[in-house]
């Protein structure tokens, strides 16, 4: 999960990152009586998750706060690469004499998290690291001992930070470790860090994407998201406890288990198909649920054929069975649909699609086979 500039920000601010003042709004007025509590200049800052923003036009500085309602208004009635933009952080001009970069991720070849930093920070850090990688300092960090003081020595020595800001530097890295090891995160970043003037060390912009599979563990984040960027099946399916993931094929595909669902998936590439989604509807799986993943996979216009896998351990064919029907009623799907229903109350469950125009198959063989052919055109 993505969460936006000010969201970020604010987590880093919690282990003691220094932040601008600033707040959010959601509508020009917003803004100017923000930026009149502020006093002086401001930034109106565009909350959308994707980069450019600046570039876009969605960053801009006001000298006062009537400019700020005026530059909030353009900001707001803007498109950034497809994304509207709802709201905008108004945050308090800094003096930016210089601009680092400090980021922490996971590097999965060494198996821990890999702590970076640069000199060159700001909107072309992508293109240092393409062209000029070396300016970009990295350590690793034994997940068991977590952040070093020697480390963060390194890191300052290695980006030639002054010596007079060495202690506000360890303080801003260590809370940035923190909030990243805190809340699960895959990406903490702030970029930029700045110096200031008067030789202070603000985050002045951040990025944080939070593990999925950890979101159970901080349920306080979950107001968090942000609907736009994310696929409107995946987050129906969220709802209904399922595990989707849309794909670029043309078969449809509904299992139970993680292992079966990616075991479906390979064979129908063996066979020529390409699936449309991963999709588990779980081990205990009841009518609902069945109905729910049925309903959402035939939302997907570029599904042709839909196969449906089931092996019935914990889940019951029977049951599994009837939601189908029960989303056929609703849905009255135009495509065809190849069923191979094993295991517990599996032959209840074929007896109750007997009657509905369904292809059904013994093996996942057979099955992947018609599936694909179907998804074609053919028998």
């Amino acid at each position: 999960m993505k969460l936006h500039e000010y969201q970020s920000k604010r987590l880093f601010a919690e282990h003691g990152v220094p932040i601008p003042n600033g707040e959010i709004a959601t509508t020009p007025e917003e803004a100017r009586i923000i930026a009149e509590k502020l006093g002086g200049a401001v930034v109106v800052k565009s909350q959308v998750l994707v980069g450019g923003r600046g570039k876009a036009g969605g960053i801009k500085l006001a000298k006062n706060p009537a400019e700020a309602q005026i530059l909030a208004e353009k900001i707001l009635n803007l498109e950034i690469k497809g994304l509207p933009v709802r709201k905008v952080l108004v945050d308090e001009a800094a003096d930016i004499q210089t601009e680092i970069y400090l980021g922490i991720t996971n590097d999965r070849a060494a198996k821990k998290p890999v702590f970076m930093a640069s000199a060159a920070g700001g909107v072309d850090i992508e293109e240092v690291a393409a062209t000029t990688p070396e300016k970009i300092i990295k350590i690793h960090i034994d997940p068991l001992l977590g952040l070093q003081d020697f480390q963060v020595l390194n890191l300052a020595v290695g980006i030639e930070m002054p010596r007079d800001l060495w202690d506000q530097f360890n303080t801003v890295a260590h809370g940035l470790w923190q909030a990243y090891k805190s809340f699960d995160a895959t990406l903490a970043e702030i970029n930029p860090l700045i110096i200031t003037g008067d030789n202070r060390l603000i985050a002045v912009d951040g990025k944080m994407i939070i593990d999925d599979n950890a979101l159970f563990r901080h349920p306080d984040l979950e107001s968090h998201r942000d609907l736009d960027v994310e696929d409107a099946s995946e987050t129906e399916a969220k709802e209904h406890g399922l595990t989707y993931i849309k794909l670029e094929g043309e078969i449809g595909c509904m299992v139970n288990g993680a292992g079966l669902a990616m075991a479906t998936m390979d064979i129908i590439k063996f066979f020529g198909g390409e699936p449309a989604n991963f999709l588990d509807i779980g081990g205990g799986a009841d009518e609902q649920k069945v109905a729910a993943a049925l309903r959402i996979i035939l939302k997907d216009p570029n599904v042709k054929a839909v196969l449906i896998n089931i092996f019935g351990g914990i889940t019951r064919g029977d049951l599994v069975a009837k939601g189908i029907l029960a989303a056929l009623e609703e849905v009255k799907p135009t495509i065809p649909m190849v069923v191979r229903l094993v295991g517990t109350n599996a032959e209840e469950g074929r007896e109750l699609l007997a009657n509905a125009d369904m292809i059904t198959a013994e093996t996942l063989a057979d099955a992947a086979q018609k599936a694909v052919a179907a998804a074609r055109g053919g028998n």
